[in-house]
């Protein structure tokens, strides 16, 4: 062991006055008939993610300032928030550059205040972040509807560091040059998503693709026709058929967890509906073997396939790897006709009639039959070519951006130890 290396402990690390570890307020004092247009940002778990972002600003609810001193759990800069009800393994920091000064934290939040004299806020949120770190809080799970941990829980999470702070300095300032490449790979694929929607409603929503004269179609008196099925106009020539006289849809299928041979060493990713929340898919939680795949229910999916969350939050994203998925997920396989690119926006945009079609008192869902009996608008072929070619290269690069970005999550994992042990630095 080298020397200069402490193991200690969360609340060992943060400052030593009242309150520098605290719980979120309980739910019912800060629910949503607390929110008001504009005052103190609540922070969230939209806020937070599971090692890729230190801090997302945007996204946020809001209280009054007489309420927010009420509750009296804020987060300044240089606090570390943790997730204790929900999607544990998210933790985040707050920035010296932020939008607002001052923060709330949730009722699913715990918020720690570090004592920058023996660790750098900035190291605490990389090892927290750590892959073994959200491991071991994904394992001390007390929940059993919600998964759940509870403050002392999160006080004796277990840290490493060096004594010196300049060693610490030297591990933060290589893992951050990471980040901000991180960050600019995550902003441009954000940018080319809107701006690959925007084109799908523009010639799909909009009609204004090119006539074969060049000019946009209905702008320039392109004859539509009204469509019963879709409640809208369409151009006179186009068709509208239900997804499944076109597409392959599979739902997805859980390997048994009571036999090993299914999941001990597995090489075949395997997705749950959680993870449709990113975009693409270039990465999953867990893997399965082989005989998980031809003794269970799940389907291979390759990259491209389209994939719809039908259980929780009803949402849609394309995959970048090859992959299966659980129940909650349906694969909507691509064709020459319809590609990822038409589908994925097609899907994306009529979300909101999936989700007004859910069944469930306590959670949103569909099923396979829902997708497979929707009506799709199918342009001539001449049209839909032409747009695969506008659109093509940009959701190569998509993908092929997001996959970088996974490899910087890899570096990032394997540098850490090796830099808190001084092997690098």
């Amino acid at each position: 062991m080298n020397n200069d290396i402490t193991v200690s402990t969360l609340n060992e690390v943060c400052l030593k006055e009242n309150k520098s570890i605290i719980s979120g307020p309980f739910g019912s004092n800060i629910s949503s008939k607390f929110f008001v247009e504009t005052g103190i940002p609540v922070i969230r778990g939209n806020n937070l993610t599971i090692g890729k972002e230190m801090f997302i600003d945007s996204g946020f609810v809001y209280i009054t300032p007489e309420k927010a001193n009420e509750l009296n759990c804020y987060a300044i800069k240089d606090d570390l928030i943790f997730t204790a009800a929900g999607t544990l393994g998210q933790v985040g920091m707050i920035p010296s550059k932020t939008k607002f000064n001052k923060y709330v934290i949730s009722n699913k939040q715990i918020r720690a205040r570090i004592n920058r004299n023996l660790v750098l806020p900035e190291y605490a949120y990389y090892w927290f972040s750590s892959p073994w770190i959200q491991k071991k809080l994904c394992n001390n799970n007390k929940g059993s509807t919600v998964p759940l941990l509870t403050l002392s829980e999160i006080k004796s999470l277990p840290i490493k560091y060096p004594q010196n702070l300049k060693k610490q300095e030297k591990v933060v300032k290589i893992l951050s040059s990471i980040d901000v490449q991180i960050k600019r790979n995550n902003d441009m694929v954000q940018k080319l998503q809107v701006l690959t929607q925007s084109i799908y409603s523009y010639w799909f929503n909009q009609f204004e693709f090119p006539n074969e004269e060049g000019k946009p179609y209905k702008s320039s008196g392109g004859e539509m026709v009204w469509n019963e099925e879709l409640k809208r106009e369409i151009p006179k020539d186009w068709e509208v058929k239900q997804l499944k006289e076109l597409s392959t849809i599979i739902l997805g299928g859980t390997p048994s967890r009571n036999i090993d041979e299914y999941w001990n060493n597995g090489n075949i990713s395997w997705l749950n509906s959680g993870e449709i929340v990113n975009f693409p898919i270039i990465t999953s939680s867990e893997k399965i073997t082989l005989a998980g795949l031809e003794n269970s229910a799940t389907e291979y999916m390759k990259s491209g396939t389209v994939v719809v969350s039908i259980t929780g939050n009803i949402r849609a994203s394309i995959l970048g790897i090859d992959s299966c998925a659980n129940q909650s997920v349906v694969g909507i396989i691509e064709n020459k006709t319809l590609r990822k690119e038409y589908l994925y926006p097609y899907i994306s945009a009529i979300l909101s009639k999936f989700i007004k079609m859910s069944t469930g008192n306590c959670q949103q869902h569909i099923n396979k039959k829902t997708l497979e009996e929707n009506q799709i608008l199918i342009p001539k072929k001449s049209v839909i070519l032409n747009y695969y070619n506008k659109v093509e290269n940009m959701y190569t690069l998509i993908i092929s951006t997001a996959l970088q970005t996974n490899k910087l999550l890899q570096l990032k994992e394997k540098l850490l130890p090796l830099l808190i042990n001084g092997q690098l630095i």
